[in-house]
């Protein structure tokens, strides 16, 4: 068997899988928190740790992996090995040499991609748009993350295409974590909607999402605490949703009149939590904005779902990936 290493690096979990890259099978996972303190040397350990307790359930040492493919969110440099501009990432300001680190420690070649650029493409390869020559993945999670796949090779531009949650959607418009103003990410990224919710509750607002946050023992407002409080007929839930899947929907429709894909795939935390009932939600917000209204996209769910990222990432070890590039 061809066995590789898959690692999903998030900005709150950290999840792994060995993958047999023959048959396809996943034959080991694991998943745990990404460290909030003590820099980029605890995400590496982490990191490291994760993936052999992976390797652990596949009944195999680590260092017989023939590779290990790590999706990342912040700047990229694979060629250098290196992550850097990592907001949700304790020490990640600076570059970081990941790659090199990594295959220190495991005794196995690492490689890096962008972490939405993976999942991407994985649901190309393997997923919800193995049928297409052209997607567009959104990922709708703690921020709002995109990938590019055009006539059937990844497109990654200059290095930053894909930025889709910092599509403006309303000059002007609501801050965005990035600093911005009016990008689709300041109305539906997860971080941003739990923001707006906690200014909504010191005006006033009434609302069981904290109820239930702390119900479930968590700190921040996950894909669950909202399909909870959406479950509970929760006024200011229901309003804050309302405004992401609008967002959502002129943002990605102005990348389909750009682009004129196939297909969009909705992954992310958020996306896959609810499931293809809102996938038909943001395809009819998207339709208002649409040149080309008579022939739409057609929008679906990843299908990967939470392995996905892992997934994408050990495909990162398996030269079949065309490039595309400016």
């Amino acid at each position: 068997m061809a066995l590789h290493g898959g690692i999903d690096l998030g900005g709150t979990k950290i999840q792994a899988i060995v993958r047999d890259s023959d048959g396809g099978q996943v034959l080991g996972e694991a998943r745990n928190p990404t460290p909030a303190e003590g820099g980029s040397r605890a995400v590496i350990t982490a990191l490291v740790q994760t993936l052999r307790q992976a390797a652990e359930q596949a009944s195999i040492a680590v260092d017989s992996l023939q590779g290990v493919g790590v999706g990342s969110p912040g700047e990229v440099d694979a060629a250098a090995g290196t992550v850097g501009k990592a907001g949700n990432l304790p020490g990640f300001d600076e570059p970081v040499p990941v790659a090199a680190t990594l295959s220190e420690q495991l005794g196995v070649v690492v490689t890096l991609g962008n972490d939405v650029d993976v999942a991407t493409w994985a649901e190309f390869e393997l997923g919800a748009g193995r049928d297409a020559r052209s997607l567009l993945g959104v990922f709708w999670g703690t921020g709002v993350g995109g990938g590019l796949v055009l006539d059937g090779a990844s497109w990654h531009g200059r290095g930053g295409a894909g930025e889709i949650g910092h599509m403006v959607v309303r000059r002007g418009g609501a801050r965005c974590p990035c600093g911005r103003r009016g990008c689709m990410e300041a109305y539906a990224g997860r971080r941003a909607m739990e923001s707006k919710a906690r200014r909504e509750v010191e005006k006033g607002a009434e609302t069981v999402l904290f109820e239930i946050m702390r119900e479930r023992g968590r700190d921040t407002l996950g894909s669950g605490v909202w399909a909870r409080a959406l479950e509970r007929r929760d006024g200011l839930s229901k309003r804050l949703i309302d405004r992401a899947v609008k967002a959502l929907g002129a943002g990605i429709a102005s990348a389909i009149n750009l682009l004129d894909l196939e297909v969009v795939v909705i992954g992310g935390g958020l996306g896959t939590r609810f499931g293809q009932p809102m996938a038909e939600r943001i395809a009819e917000a998207m339709r208002p904005h649409l040149f080309n209204d008579e022939r739409p996209p057609e929008v679906r769910v990843a299908a990967l779902g939470d392995l996905g990222g892992a997934i994408g990432a050990s495909l990162l070890c398996v030269p079949s990936e065309p490039s595309t590039n400016v």
